[in-house]
């Protein structure tokens, strides 16, 4: 998979990687100490709208890489398994956002701004989904002794995860629909043509 990525993709994916490790440590909208809410993922993202699923899978995949290997995740990881679902699985999934990157790309391109901005918000929904769904598994088997004393487990991490995927969603979503609105050549490579102006999309 990687020699039919190409060099540029590769750059570009460790790139936006190191990007999203340094944005999650920044501080974050602390909800309570299982809930926390940033804006990490959305080097990913960009990526999934510049490449589509495999370069953004795989940016998510070193993302978690960095997490564990530079010890952002000590105290994170209780078993090996559970530190690869949650590192490596989970991460790798925010690239799901990449299967909508033909469409995105073809509304740009056709000057349909809200169209196109409609699907990014769809995207980065689907990819953050795609992306706690681990740690909701995860936080059921692994840390369902830590849930609140005659709290259910499953719910616990649902509940937990639920309300971090749902707000980073949308926190995500607004940052990229500001970004995208004023500079949607951020996505476009230079193979892809150039997006049409006002006067040509009237």
């Amino acid at each position: 998979m990687l020699k039919k990525l190409g060099l540029v993709a590769l750059i570009e994916a460790s790139f936006f990687a190191a990007l999203a490790f340094i944005f999650d440590l920044l501080p974050s909208i602390r909800l309570s100490p299982s809930i926390s809410i940033s804006f990490a993922m959305v080097p990913i993202f960009l990526l999934a709208f510049r490449w589509g699923f495999k370069v953004s899978a795989l940016a998510g995949f070193i993302w978690g890489l960095l997490q564990v290997a530079l010890g952002d995740a000590a105290g994170s990881i209780l078993t090996p398994l559970q530190g690869f679902i949650e590192y490596f699985v989970a991460f790798a999934f925010t690239g799901f956002a990449g299967f909508f990157y033909k469409p995105v790309q073809a509304a740009f391109r056709k000057g349909k701004k809200t169209s196109a901005l409609f699907l990014v918000i769809m995207a980065v929904f689907v990819g953050s989904v795609a992306r706690y769904f681990w740690h909701f598994i995860a936080g059921f088997i692994f840390w369902g002794e830590y849930a609140p004393e005659g709290m259910n487990p499953v719910w616990f991490s649902l509940v937990a995860n639920g309300v971090t995927a749902l707000g980073a969603a949308v926190l995500c979503s607004i940052l990229l629909v500001l970004v995208l609105s004023s500079a949607p050549a951020l996505i476009l490579r230079k193979t892809t043509a150039p997006v049409p102006s006002s006067k040509q999309a009237s």
